[in-house]
Order: structure tokens, then sequence, then C-alpha cells
């Protein structure tokens, strides 16, 4: 052949290009991103002026230090701070030798030395902020390998492959990471922290307010990554009630709330909220039959309502992992409400189950709430049918046993309410247009019932003592 002539015979066929290769000490020397400066410029500060490390603690994980010298350093300070001690370069002596890490001749010289080479104890969290940063990259680098990983390895779907980068990017970008053991001084100095916030906040509910009173006196509000249960038959008000913690969430909370749901769309969603805060009755709002003062009032409810961060999504078809996936991007969320769990899809969008294989897929869901609660780390509301089960006894108050396909449901949640309206059953009820809200499960506290008022009028629930005046 023309052009292909083979090489010489008895000599070997080498290229003359040469591809170069970078040092070995280069490649050695290739770290992730830190700074070993701002590391020790942070610990030299601390040492230097205690006052600064309440700041430093509170914006500073040991993780976050690159170097392993600083890192033994920073968790004796964090332990300490975490017991109350007193914090000096002796103090951090003594407790880095009952950690083990004190190094005889070493440690010592290395506490000074960090004290010498930081000018200031007042630039400390510019400090920080490089510490983090580098820290951050490193995070990223890490979860950019974690997800390549997975794609090389072949084991499973692009969208399960999917969802677990974005798992794993949420929680880079709200600073946990994905896995991984904590130490208890790290859990303890934020309850710590979180303790003294409440003992300095004016409020008696730690969680957030339903609105109504009694109910949060019980369930002391909802409470980050809580899985809360909001149970009844058709036509008590499960919707209404949970519209009604929505709007009071979204008006007062100062966070994005979202309300996902499966059963109404969001024009009949929208209606009742804005009959709940105008105060016109829902049934004029359906005919359009306003009067003139009703038009002001609209008016007003539709510019309270637009004020708020409530989000609605009113797709039937919507998974648990499409719920996270859509939360995940939401800043700023302060609690989830779902309508209502039985209709919720299993991640791969089946419908039909009976019997036993549909109770256990209920489970899953209920299972996978709870995760999502935690992962976000803010309440989510789910409500839930009964069974008929209820309506065969003589007392009609629902109980844990009537959750429709329960399986595990009671078990994953943290709460578990049930609403009860004796007039629905009882025409001569002597509790005509209340309600009363069961807690048969309170994992924060004590369980029993709390009566509140319901308004037919408005779809909508409130304290017993409500005025319309208000």
């Amino acid at each position: 052949m023309r052009g292909c002539a083979p090489p010489e015979a008895g000599k070997a066929f080498v290229s003359k290009e040469v591809i170069p290769l970078p040092e070995l000490d280069e490649l050695l020397s290739r770290q992730m991103p830190h700074s070993d400066a701002a590391e020790q410029a942070v610990l030299g500060a601390m040492l230097i002026d205690s006052r600064c490390i309440p700041q430093v603690i509170e914006k500073l994980r040991p993780e976050d230090f690159y170097v392993k010298q600083h890192l033994e350093v920073y968790e004796a300070i964090y332990s300490m701070f975490s017991l109350s001690k007193k914090i000096d370069p002796v103090t951090v002596q003594e407790q880095m030798r009952q950690d083990g890490t004190y190094v005889e001749g070493t440690t010592r010289a290395f506490l000074l030395q960090l004290m010498e080479v930081t000018p200031t104890a007042a630039n400390v969290m510019e400090y920080v902020e490089i510490v983090r940063d580098k820290a951050l990259l490193r995070r990223v680098a890490e979860t950019a390998g974690e997800i390549t990983d997975l794609v090389n390895e072949g084991t499973g779907t692009g969208a399960d492959v999917l969802e677990a980068a974005e798992q794993k990017i949420y929680a880079v970008r709200h600073g946990r990471a994905a896995q991984g053991l904590i130490p208890i001084s790290a859990v303890t100095a934020d309850v710590y922290a979180r303790i003294g916030e409440l003992s300095e906040s004016d409020s008696v509910v730690p969680g957030l307010s339903t609105g109504l009173t009694d109910l949060d006196r019980m369930i002391a509000g909802l409470g980050n990554s809580d899985l809360v249960l909001l149970a009844g038959r058709p036509g008590m008000g499960k919707t209404s009630l949970g519209l009604n913690i929505l709007l009071e969430a979204g008006k007062h909370s100062g966070k994005s709330v979202v309300f996902f749901s499966l059963e109404m769309s969001r024009e009949q969603l929208v209606m009742r909220l804005i009959s709940s805060e105008s105060f016109i009755p829902s049934q004029k709002l359906i005919t359009g039959q306003l009067e003139e003062e009703d038009w002001e009032k609209l008016t007003l409810a539709c510019r309270s309502l637009n004020a708020t961060s409530i989000l609605i999504d009113d797709n039937p078809t919507l998974s648990v992992a499409d719920m996270n996936a859509k939360c995940r991007r939401v800043e700023n969320l302060g609690l989830v409400v779902i309508d209502y769990l039985q209709l919720m899809t299993s991640s791969g969008g089946k419908q039909n189950y009976s019997g036993e294989s549909r109770q256990q897929v209920v489970s899953d869901i209920s299972r996978a709430l709870k995760i999502m609660a935690k992962e976000l780390n803010v309440p989510v509301l789910c409500l839930s049918q009964l069974s008929r089960a209820n309506e065969s006894r003589a007392d009609k108050r629902p109980m844990l046993s009537d959750l429709r396909e329960s399986g595990a449901i009671e078990q994953d949640a943290d709460e578990v309410m049930f609403i009860y309206r004796d007039d629905y059953y009882n025409e001569n009820s002597e509790y005509k247009n209340q309600a009363e809200i069961i807690v048969a499960k309170n994992r924060h506290g004590e369980t029993g019932k709390v009566m509140v008022q319901w308004l037919p009028e408005f779809t909508t629930f409130a304290n017993r003592e409500w005025k319309h005046q208000e």
C-alpha cells in the first residue's frame, strides 16, 4: 500500500512525539483548597481575645479546617465552648492533653506561634470568611467527585443519579455534610445556642405558630424537621385547617411556605384563602355576588396575600422526590403542607395498589416524608384520610388505628392530630360550629384535645374567643 511503508524489520515502532508529564514534586504538592495563614489567624485571634470566640463558633465547624494540627486546636476550643469553660492558651493545652492530641514540646510552641503570627483579633471575621470559602470549595470538589463516581458506576438510572446529585449539592449549599458522624460537642454547641435564643425570645412557642393559641401551647408549635400528620373524615375541614396554618405562617413567619395540593386546583385554594383573609363568605366569592363593601375587603385581602411568600403546586401526580426537589430550590423555606397523603404516588409514579401492597406503598411514602422534613429542616404538615372504622362506633372520635393504610404512618410522624366536629354527626349537638383537634401523638410533649371555633361561611378555623371585628 502506498503511504504505509512498514517499519524496518526487527525494529520496534516508536513515536518521536514525547508527551510531557508534570514533575513528581508538582503532583505531590497538589492539595485541596485551603489557606494556612487564614486558619492560623482564626486560631490565634481566639487565643488572643476570647471575646471573639462565640462569633467564630457560630460560623465555623471543626471540619472547616484542613490542616490536622489546626483542626485539633479548634476541636479543643469548640468542645470547651460548648461546656462554658474558660478559654486561654493554658486551658486549651490542658484540654488537648485530655483529648490525647497534645504533643510534648511541640503543642505549646505551636500555640504561642499562632498568637505571634496573628496581627490582630479585630479582623477575625475576615479570616473566618476565607476559611469558610476554602472549606466550601473542598466540599464542592468532593461532591463533584462523588457524583462522577455515581455516573461511572452505572448502577442507577439517570433520574436516580440526578436525585442523588441534587441531595448532595443541597447538603453542600446548606453547610451540612451529606453523610458522616457528628461529634456530640458540635450538637451541644448548637443546642446551647438555641436554648439561649429561646430564653431571650418573647414568644412562648419555640416552633412555627399554627395561629391557634391552645394548639400551639399543647404541641409547642410546628418544629423544624417534624412530620406532622393531620387526619380526619371527608368534610371535617382538613384542607381548611391546613390552609389556616399555611396562611398564618405565610403572613407572620417571614419565610416562604409551600402548599402541594393533589386534590384541589390552585384557583379553589386561593378562593378559600381569600375568604378566610377577607371574611367574605365563600359562597359569595364562588357566585361573584359581591356588595360594594365586599369589593374593598377583597382588594385588601388580595393585597395582603400578595405580600406573602406562599407557593402553590396543584400537580396531582407528584411523588415525594418531586416535592423534595422543588422545595430544595425555595429560598428561606419555612413550611411544607401536603394535601393529602393517600393521593400521593410512589417514586415510580404507580398508583394502582391494593391490600397490603398499597399499605406498604403509603408507609414508604410516609417514611420518605419524614426524611424530607429532616433534610429540609422545616416542618412538613401532611393531611391524611381516615378509614370508616369510627363510623361504626358509638363514640366517633378518631383514633390512631383509624388511619387509612396506616402501616408505619403513626411511627414516622412526630405529631398526629385528628379533627372532630360533633355537629357533623349530631344536628342537635351543644357544640355547634365547634371542633376538637385531638392530639393523639406528640413526640415533644403531652397529648389531649383543644377546642377551636369552626366558621363554615369562611371555611376556616379560629380561636374560641374569636370575634368578627378581628
